[in-house]
């Protein structure tokens, strides 16, 4: 089955999707967004992107059309660090994986096996995108382990360099 375009709007920093079909196919499909009591379904700015970058859907703010150069400015002025928390983004879904995100465990993302839906089973990393110019203190560094290992996930450092691609680099706990 392939997805019916639709229509989202662009409320500040997300975009919601009348109750429809097509736009529970996108979530059950997919698992893109979360659906609302009413039905809707409410898309991150990243999720909203992926999905108008991928032709599947159009987003609209007061009736006008964006296009994808205006959706991106006005992301920007929303979400801190969107170019590269998206290109991550972008990377790991390309890669058919589910990812989401993961405010409640301090950290961006969480991102589910191949094959696992959210509410299935457990995330099985959490991802921290970096900016190859960016440095991380020890501290910095320590404490997205914590949070890592706390919550018995694995973690990715996900960095992005100029052109946009994305090197991971997997980090665990060891005891010698």
């Amino acid at each position: 089955m392939t997805l019916q375009k639709i229509t989202g709007m662009l409320e500040y920093e997300r975009v919601l999707i009348e109750s429809s079909d097509p736009a529970r196919d996108i979530y059950n499909q997919n698992r893109f967004g979360a659906l609302l009591e009413s039905g809707d379904l409410q898309l991150s700015l990243l999720e909203a992107l992926y999905l108008l970058e991928k032709k599947k859907i159009d987003v609209v703010e007061r009736k006008k059309k964006l296009t994808l150069e205006q959706f991106v400015r006005k992301a920007k002025k929303v979400e801190p660090n969107f170019y590269v928390r998206y290109c991550v983004f972008r990377d790991i879904r390309n890669r058919g994986y589910i990812i989401k995100t993961a405010l409640k465990f301090g950290a961006d993302f969480r991102v589910y096996d191949r094959g696992v839906k959210p509410g299935e089973d457990h995330a099985k990393w959490i991802v921290y995108p970096v900016y190859e110019t960016e440095h991380l203190t020890w501290y910095e560094f320590s404490a997205k382990n914590r949070v890592a290992h706390s919550t018995k996930k694995r973690l990715l450092i996900g960095i992005v360099d100029d052109e946009g691609d994305v090197t991971y680099y997997e980090i665990r706990w060891m005891r010698p």
